[in-house]
């Protein structure tokens, strides 16, 4: 029996550097034995069928074999399709009504702990706001993220040691689920 997954990989295909082409990506993932591989842009995201593995062995596997090909290590987190439609199904937000630039979901490789949060104050970021799911921090930024300093906040060494912490605008979370459940 196999289960679909996605890859979301972290900091590839920025700024002119780190460059992962999704093309040889696919063969790579493909290679590795996953079955059925896509990727969805170029910022990051593969979609895979794989009989074995967990989570985070099938992570451990990819991020070794795109550092062996590429030649520079990458954070990658896996994440099945029941979990990324609980993400969206457990959207703290209204997210029908907001544009997908508003709305977005970081990804993070362990349970996000509210202690590690508990420094921030939500009223000083108004009206921008985040919450805590399992393993994500949903963040609604009414600007978008260039403009958030609710995401700068959020996004600090200190709040992410020792976790891989990836984001997605609200269209992209949506589309792995999609592209996940076929």
């Amino acid at each position: 029996m196999t289960t679909m997954y996605a890859a979301l990989l972290r900091g590839i295909n920025v700024g002119g550097s780190r460059k992962v082409p999704m093309a040889e990506l696919r063969t790579l993932l493909t290679g590795l034995g996953l079955d059925g591989v896509r990727t969805h842009l170029q910022s990051g995201q593969a979609v895979f069928a794989a009989g074995r593995g967990a989570e985070d062995s099938l992570a451990a596997e990819i991020t070794a074999a795109i550092e062996a090909h590429f030649g520079f290590p990458v954070d990658v987190i896996v994440r099945d399709h029941a979990y990324l439609e609980a993400v969206v199904d457990d959207c703290p937000f209204p997210a029908d009504t907001l544009e997908g630039r508003q709305l977005h979901v970081t990804y993070l490789s362990a349970p996000a702990d509210p202690a590690r949060y508990a420094g921030i104050d939500p009223a000083a970021y108004l009206p921008e706001e985040f919450r805590l799911g399992d393993r994500a921090v949903y963040l609604y930024a009414p600007d978008g993220l260039g403009r958030s300093k609710l995401a700068e906040a959020l996004s600090r060494p200190r709040l992410t040691k020792g976790l891989i912490a990836t984001s997605r605008n609200w269209n992209t979370v949506v589309k792995l689920v999609e592209l996940t459940g076929a």
